[in-house]
């Protein structure tokens, strides 16, 4: 999947509240709706709340990501 591919998904995914499924190296798999999207070269990472953890927001490296699909 393309960088741009992945930075528009995940930008309308977080616009719209709308969940997604990130496979990253390794075939990992994260699950949940996008808070933030960083491509400044300093951060370059994507923030995600999981799905069922409304208290929790993890960071992915946008380098990492493999695929984003809309849920």
């Amino acid at each position: 999947m393309e960088y741009e591919e992945i930075i528009h998904l995940l930008g309308y995914a977080g616009d719209h509240d709308q969940p997604v499924r990130i496979t990253v190296s390794g075939d990992t798999e994260v699950v949940g709706v996008p808070t933030s999207v960083d491509t400044h070269v300093a951060a370059h990472e994507v923030y995600v709340r999981p799905l069922g953890a409304d208290d929790l927001e993890i960071a992915v490296s946008l380098g990492e990501i493999q695929r984003v699909e809309l849920l």
